[in-house]
């Protein structure tokens, strides 16, 4: 990983959107900085649009689509695309499975696990987030119970797997659900089917930044793909890893990196 500062300006300049994790990339500590805030709102004053691509449910995912200054938010590490349309005042509500029957069996599923996974794993608990999401399953490993042994975390996500879910952890969760997408799979339906563009022709123009392992899709794909300096958390649990890292850690990084973008324009 190359700092932050060496990206080029001509490269920083031809930048178009921010594609953001939102814990600990976002946030600090667990909370929205004003100044990180603030740095969203400056993008998209400047003409960049930001999406937050995130782990948490639909329900946070309603709310920050209508009243963040973003273009739209992808949550549930992908199972969804919400975005308000300002001009109709409508939101617009794309699923992976756009059946609810199929949601709604799904969620019967998880529910079987939400009672299994948390007996086997001492410590670990359903998400408090869990009553609003839609399409995953959320075991807490150290948001709102005593930090677990990654030991742990491996574990949940094995029995995940082996019922058959796709798993994926951040900084707080271990996600899981059935069905094969990820951050980078509903970025691309994304493009295609809101802003009218394939993700392949406009990659140089996206930066993404993130700090976990369910980035690794995006930290693959995009050249042009950031790290917050806290993402030295997980070690070489990483898979792949940013070409760039910021000096700064969470919601700092994040305005660190909106910054460079701005003072390139």
């Amino acid at each position: 990983m190359r700092p932050l500062a060496e990206m080029p300006a001509l490269v920083r300049a031809g930048v178009d959107f921010v594609l953001t994790d939102i814990d600990d990339t976002l946030t600090t500590h667990g909370r929205l900085p004003a100044v990180t805030y603030a740095a969203i709102e400056r993008l998209a004053d400047a003409g960049i649009k930001v999406v937050p691509i995130t782990g948490r449910p639909a329900g946070w995912c309603d709310l920050i689509a209508r009243q963040w200054p973003v273009a739209a938010v992808i949550g549930e590490n992908g199972a969804f695309f919400f975005a308000h349309d300002r001009a109709a005042n409508r939101l617009v509500r794309r699923y992976w499975k756009q059946d609810p029957k199929v949601r709604a069996a799904d969620r019967a599923r998880l529910a079987a696990l939400a009672e299994t996974i948390p007996a086997q794993v001492p410590g670990a608990a359903v998400a408090t987030d869990q009553f609003c999401r839609e399409a995953d399953l959320a075991i807490d490993f150290r948001e709102d119970v005593a930090p677990l042994p990654w030991a742990a975390v491996d574990r949940i996500v094995a029995l995940f797997e082996a019922a058959g879910a796709s798993a994926k952890y951040s900084t707080a969760h271990v996600n899981g659900w059935f069905g094969d997408w990820d951050k980078l799979a509903m970025t691309r339906i994304l493009f295609r089917d809101y802003f009218g563009a394939d993700l392949n022709d406009c990659r140089t123009r996206v930066a993404f930044i993130g700090d976990s392992p369910n980035d690794v899709p995006m930290f693959s794909y995009f050249p042009l793909a950031v790290g917050v300096a806290n993402l030295d958390f997980f070690g070489d649990r990483l898979a792949a890893k940013p070409a760039y890292v910021t000096t700064a850690r969470g919601g700092q990084g994040f305005a660190e990196l909106a910054d460079a973008l701005l003072a390139a324009r």
